[in-house]
C-alpha cells in the first residue's frame, strides 16, 4: 500500500513540474520593411513663364496671357528732360522708341502690349507728328498731354485715337497731376496716368481696344538671338545732340544691356532699377529743322528706308530698316537682306539723325 502511495506521488510530482514550466515565447514575426515613400515631382516652373501663360507677346516673344495677344498696344509719350527725372514706368515697356524733340532734348515713346500690369506711368509729355508714325506703325492707342498744331492736325485727320491730358475732356479721368512734381519740376512735367487706370478706363472709351484681323507685326524672336559673324558690342554709345547721349552697356550675367544717360543709370522710378533691355536697335533717319519754325520744332522722316544697327548678346551687327507707310511698322533685315531675327525680350529703339556718332566696343 505504501509502494502505491509513494508511485501516486511521484505521478504528481512529476505532473505539478511539467505544469509550472513556461512555455517556449513564439519567435516574434520580422517587422515589415516599410517601404520607400514615394514623392511626387514638383512641377517643373518655366522662369520664363511663371504664371504658365500660353499667348505670346507679339512685340517681346515673351508669354502673355492669351486674352492680351490681340490688343492693340497703349503708347505712351514720356517727358525726358534731365531736370524732370526719373521717369515712371519705363523700364515695364515691351519697347521703348526715343527720338530727339526740338532744342536737342528726346523724348520717348514706351510701347505696353498689356499696361495692367505697370505701376504709374509718367510724366507724360506732347507728341510730334513723327511719333505718330510709329504709333500707327503698331496699330497703338496713344497717351499724351499736348502736341504741335501739325501733330494734332494729323492725329484728326488719321483717325489716331489719342488721350489727350491737355484738350481732351474724354479722358480727364485717365490722368492725374504730381503736386510734388508741380514743386520740382514745373507744371508741365507733372502729368501722370498709371497702368491700373489705363486698363480700368479703356474700355469705357468709344475706342477699338483690338488688332483687325488682317494686322500683322512681323518680328522673329529667339531665345538665343546673338547675331552670327556679329562684331563685339559690349559697350554702345549713341550720341543724340551735345544735349544727350544714350549709354548700353552689355551685363554678361543677365543677358541684357543697361542703359544709361546723363552720365548716371536710366533708372525707372516706380522701382528704382535701371532700364535693363534684350534688344537694343540704333537707326539712321533723315532729321532737319523745319524752315522757319520758332520752337525749332524738328522733321524726322520714318517712312521709307534706312540703315543702322542691332545689337543682342553682347554682339552687333549692320542692319537695314524699312516703313512702307505710316500705317506699317518697322521691317528690320541684315545688310545683305537676310532675315533679322530679335532675343525673346524687350527691345530698345534709338532714332537718330544720320550723321550721329555711334560708337560700338
Amino acid at each position: 500500500m505504501k509502494r502505491l502511495i509513494l508511485i501516486g506521488m511521484v505521478f504528481c510530482l512529476i505532473l505539478a513540474g511539467c505544469s509550472s514550466g513556461a512555455s517556449p515565447s513564439p519567435s516574434p514575426s520580422p517587422s515589415p520593411t516599410p517601404s520607400p515613400e514615394v514623392t511626387e515631382p514638383s512641377p517643373t516652373v518655366d522662369p520664363d513663364n511663371p504664371n504658365g501663360y500660353t499667348g505670346i507677346n507679339p512685340l517681346t516673344g515673351m508669354p502673355i496671357e492669351d486674352s492680351k495677344v490681340a490688343d492693340r498696344p497703349v503708347a505712351v509719350m514720356l517727358n525726358n528732360l534731365k531736370a524732370a527725372l526719373p521717369q515712371h514706368g519705363q523700364s515695364q515697356a515691351d519697347i521703348i522708341y526715343e527720338i530727339p524733340a526740338e532744342g536737342g532734348i528726346t523724348r520717348m515713346l514706351a510701347l505696353f502690349q498689356d499696361p495692367s500690369v505697370v505701376g504709374d506711368i509718367g510724366s507724360v509729355r506732347s507728341t510730334r507728328p513723327y511719333y505718330l508714325d510709329v504709333v500707327t506703325g503698331h496699330d497703338a492707342i496713344l497717351i499724351h498731354a499736348g502736341g504741335s498744331e501739325q501733330a494734332y492736325s494729323d492725329i484728326k485727320t488719321e483717325g489716331i485715337d489719342a488721350l489727350d491730358a491737355v484738350r481732351g475732356n474724354k479722358a480727364a479721368d485717365l490722368f492725374w497731376r504730381d503736386q510734388e512734381r508741380i514743386k520740382t519740376a514745373g507744371y508741365e512735367h507733372s502729368v501722370f496716368t498709371s497702368g491700373e487706370r489705363i486698363a480700368r478706363l479703356l474700355p469705357t472709351y468709344d475706342i477699338r481696344l483690338r488688332h483687325e484681323d488682317d494686322y500683322e507685326y512681323r518680328m522673329k524672336f529667339s531665345k538665343d538671338a546673338v547675331p552670327e559673324n556679329g562684331t563685339a558690342a559690349d559697350k554702345l554709345t549713341i550720341v543724340f545732340s551735345s544735349y544727350k547721349t544714350g549709354v548700353f552697356t552689355y551685363d554678361s550675367a543677365s543677358g541684357l544691356y543697361l542703359a544709361s544717360e546723363y552720365g548716371a543709370p536710366y533708372v525707372d522710378g516706380n522701382s528704382d532699377e535701371q532700364v535693363a533691355v534684350k534688344n537694343v536697335f540704333v537707326l539712321r533717319a533723315d532729321i532737319a529743322l523745319i524752315p522757319g519754325d520758332t520752337a525749332g520744332r524738328l522733321t524726322v522722316d520714318l517712312v521709307g528706308s534706312g540703315t543702322g544697327y542691332f545689337a543682342c548678346g553682347g554682339k552687333s551687327v549692320e542692319i537695314k530698316w524699312s516703313k512702307a507707310s505710316d500705317n506699317d511698322p518697322f521691317v528690320y533685315t541684315l545688310k545683305n537682306g537676310g532675315e533679322l531675327v530679335l532675343g525673346k525680350g524687350t527691345s530698345y529703339v534709338n532714332i537718330v539723325p544720320g550723321n550721329a556718332k555711334v560708337t560700338i566696343e
